[in-house]
């Protein structure tokens, strides 16, 4: 596993649950950077700035800056500014989002009337205003897409609903499902971090805890792909998922180790 130029790696459940580093991660990205390899870390969550990522990594001694961190704020601001310029959005998700679209020179709708789109994310105090809101617009011919489409986000005290959650209340009210998402496993996030490492997807291996998205994702991609038994996923859900890892580890310290799991 430690053939590959780049290594890329979802964050939670991953490299740390919570306020803790999954014991081996940081000793495995410290010996992958003496190496000389290429680091991106990859996350779906919203409720953070990408900031706020670099100094919680830097804080575990996982010494990066902002041009090894992706989220789907940026990959949706990027696809904002090249598909709706100067077009209203209206945005359910957190201030932080929010605060970031706005830096970037995203227009807020502040009617359904004039919404051009919806962008749906994770939002910790989404109630029936958001969802009214973004069904009388939709009724006016507003598009919508998502950030994310993780079901449930891992805490350390268990795991806790995630964007989904949002976008199936949308869904629900409009008969309509969300096809355009931004986050993993998106074609658009793969890209974008290929452009961000300059690499070719069969030199690069995608780590982290979800099939549905990280899996998926490195494998539509072409990658070899590490599932690891630290977050969400358990081992037995590998035999009801249509995604096939290259590796199952129990954490991404199997790296570092001679023997592991090749599916």
């Amino acid at each position: 596993m430690e053939q590959y130029a780049g290594y890329i790696f979802d964050l939670d459940g991953t490299i740390y649950l919570g306020d803790h580093a999954i014991e081996g991660a940081v000793e495995t990205i410290q010996h992958l950077q003496a190496q000389g390899k290429k680091l991106l870390f990859l996350t779906n969550k919203t409720i953070d700035s990408r900031e706020s990522y670099v100094k919680k990594l830097n804080k575990f001694g996982i010494q990066i800056g902002m041009e090894h961190m992706l989220n789907p704020a940026l990959v949706t601001i990027h696809y904002l500014q090249k598909n709706y310029a100067d077009k209203k959005v209206y945005v359910i998700g957190e201030p932080v989002l929010k605060e970031e679209f706005l830096d970037n020179g995203i227009k807020f709708a502040t009617t359904p009337q004039e919404t051009d789109i919806i962008v749906v994310s994770w939002d910790r105090e989404f109630h029936y205003r958001h969802l009214d809101f973004a069904y009388q617009a939709i009724k006016h011919g507003a598009e919508v897409i998502a950030t994310h489409p993780d079901r449930t986000c891992p805490m350390p005290g268990g795991d806790v609903p995630d964007c989904a959650g949002m976008m199936g209340a949308i869904e629900g009210v409009t008969g309509k499902k969300i096809e355009t998402i931004m986050g993993k496993p998106s074609v658009m996030t793969i890209m974008a971090a290929l452009d961000i490492l300059q690499l070719e997807a069969k030199d690069c291996l995608m780590s982290g805890d979800r099939l549905e998205t990280d899996i998926r994702m490195g494998a539509l991609a072409g990658m070899s792909t590490a599932l690891v038994l630290s977050g969400i996923t358990q081992e037995e859900d590998l035999a009801a998922s249509d995604v096939t890892p290259t590796y199952v580890v129990p954490s991404v310290h199997a790296i570092l180790r001679e023997s592991v799991s090749s599916k």
